[in-house]
């Protein structure tokens, strides 16, 4: 053996791994096979897994396991902390793209907890004498139960997060629909002129829908909290004592504060994935808002002469290389990509867990990555979208008022007075002579100015319907 490293051996045979590693053999087999994806599995999947792994310790230590070595007890539990707390992230490190339905990554895990238990005991790495990977850290427990419930316990922390920066961003259009309450503008539909409307009322739609999105991701987590462990392999429970079984959820509730339930039907709960492509849908409907909103802060901050114009972005950087004082809009483009990038995740992940065969889904690692970056993602543009964009938009009322003067919605705001068709040839006639419906209607005498001006302020163009006649 070269120096610098160490043999190790399982039933394929031996294989030299780096001396002061805390991984062991099976994770540089599967770093030898896999590699597609270029980066390991989320940080996030890797502190559930430790978590999960110290409810399965604790649990097993109630049973009376290792009570002739307390210190390797304590160990153990100790190893399986640190890296719920990611002080081991960095060493689980098998690709996240992978077979085996994520067995190289609860192996990765067993490897470290058991070789960090070690460190800590005072005895070198891979060794396994007084602390098995297998034997110890993966004991009365399956790939097949603890992959999916630490996906489960990921994707409710990243949850979390998300639904605090959707409350965030949904306060931030709060507070822009306040400050434009008084800004009137030309509302438009299909991309015509349409009728009046505020940017107030713009920006509270806004927020209505981040709402919505807040309330369904904060809903997501009863999805989640029905996990499999216990169930082993297939979901039968096989070489785990029923104590375990009935004890093993409890402690990861009691661990994690969170309302964790054992399925009524672990065989259903170990094969079937449907649960994350409804989460995911919830996701992607999370994205489309985003999108749709990115989409109108551009459209909106458009020109800024030459286009819409009715609001400033916040300038965040230079535009160009070869046109001097050009500014994009960034943050809504970077929020859009993030949004289209969770949607092809979703429709990954719908993918995925229709492919599981019999007993159970083979990519859920693939699931695993796609679901929890969403999180990540959406997370991310939603903090940027807040801080970069939404908290200082201005608005430039000047150009909204004259949109407002020049364009035939006017004449809509009008019909409580004039009717419609006396509107529609107002309209029409400041459509042809490209004047403005209030020059045509003051000239005409149609209304006195007084009426004109109390037809297209913010509380007649926000007005539930017409005043009664």
């Amino acid at each position: 053996m070269s120096k610098g490293f160490r043999t190790e051996h399982d039933f394929l045979g031996d294989m030299a791994v780096p001396e002061d590693a805390l991984y062991g053999i099976h994770t540089v087999r599967a770093q030898e096979n896999f590699g597609v994806a270029g980066r390991p599995v989320p940080p996030a999947l890797v502190r559930a897994y430790g978590m999960v792994k110290l409810a399965c310790a604790v649990t097993n230590q109630t049973l009376g396991a290792w009570s002739d070595d307390k210190e390797k007890a304590a160990a153990i539990n100790r190893a399986c902390r640190e890296m719920a707390d990611g002080l081991l992230t960095d060493h689980v490190v098998v690709d996240w793209l992978q077979g085996g339905a994520g067995t190289s990554t609860n192996l990765n895990v067993n490897e470290v907890i058991a070789n960090r238990a070690q460190e800590i005991l005072g005895l070198p790495h891979g060794s396994y004498a007084r602390v098995s990977a297998i034997n110890d850290i993966n004991r009365h427990q399956s790939t097949n139960d603890t992959f999916p419930t630490a996906l489960r316990l990921a994707a409710i922390w990243l949850i979390k997060e998300l639904e605090q920066q959707l409350v965030l961003l949904q306060e931030a259009f709060q507070a822009k629909e306040k400050e434009f309450a008084h800004v009137v503008k030309v509302g438009r539909t299909q991309l015509q002129d349409a009728v009046l409307t505020t940017l107030g009322r713009e920006m509270g739609a806004y927020a209505e829908a981040i709402n919505r999105d807040r309330w369904r991701v904060y809903k997501c987590e009863e999805r989640l909290r029905v996990v499999n462990l216990g169930g082993t392999a297939i979901g039968t429970g096989l070489a785990a004592p029923r104590q375990y079984i009935f004890q093993v959820v409890d402690t990861l509730r009691g661990l994690t504060g969170i309302g964790f339930a054992r399925a009524e039907n672990l065989v259903d709960a170990t094969q079937n994935a449907d649960v994350f492509v409804e989460v995911s849908g919830i996701l992607k409907a999370c994205a489309v808002s985003l999108l749709k909103i990115s989409t109108d802060l551009r459209l909106m901050s458009s020109g800024p002469e030459s286009g819409l114009g009715e609001i400033r972005l916040p300038e965040r950087q230079a535009g160009s290389s070869i046109m001097p004082g050009k500014v994009n809009p960034v943050i809504p483009e970077t929020v859009s990509q993030a949004a289209m990038l969770v949607m092809g995740h979703d429709a990954v992940i719908a993918q995925a867990c229709a492919s599981g065969n019999l007993e159970l889904n083979a990519f859920l690692p693939l699931v695993a990555g796609c679901l929890l970056e969403s999180c990540e993602f959406l997370t991310r543009a939603c903090d940027r979208m807040r801080r970069f964009c939404v908290e200082d938009i201005e608005a430039d009322e000047a150009r909204c008022r004259a949109h407002v003067e020049a364009s035939t919605a006017v004449a809509t705001a009008l019909m409580p007075a004039l009717g419609y068709d006396r509107a529609a040839i107002v309209a029409k006639r400041a459509a042809e002579t490209r004047r403005t419906v209030r020059d045509i209607v003051l000239q005409d005498g149609l209304l006195d100015e007084k009426t004109f001006d109390e037809l297209i302020t913010p509380e007649a163009v926000c007005r539930l319907g017409m005043p009664n006649p």
